[in-house]
């Protein structure tokens, strides 16, 4: 299921709720979502992003050195950014 924190729309707040950028309005960051969602970029929704644990901590491959990241650590100005398919 996505859910708004997994939206490029989603403007978060505090660790329960956001803004959509779209209607101006709350929601909850685990909501359903509605549909404008456009998938935001992420580590975890990167085809670099391997050899993932339990924790969604996984290495990222696509810059070169190999470094750990989390899953939802934003992606939007990585280079090494591909997007799964």
């Amino acid at each position: 299921m996505d859910k708004h924190s997994n939206c490029l729309n989603f403007s978060p707040i505090d660790a329960a709720k956001g803004i959509c950028r779209i209607s101006n309005g709350f929601v909850n960051i685990d909501g359903e979502t509605c549909t404008s969602f456009k998938l935001a970029p992420k580590c975890s929704n990167c085809e670099n992003f391997k050899n993932v644990n339990e924790e969604n901590i996984g290495t990222c491959i696509g810059l070169g050195d190999h470094a750990w990241s989390f899953g939802e650590l934003s992606a939007i100005t990585c280079e090494g950014y591909e997007k799964c398919l």
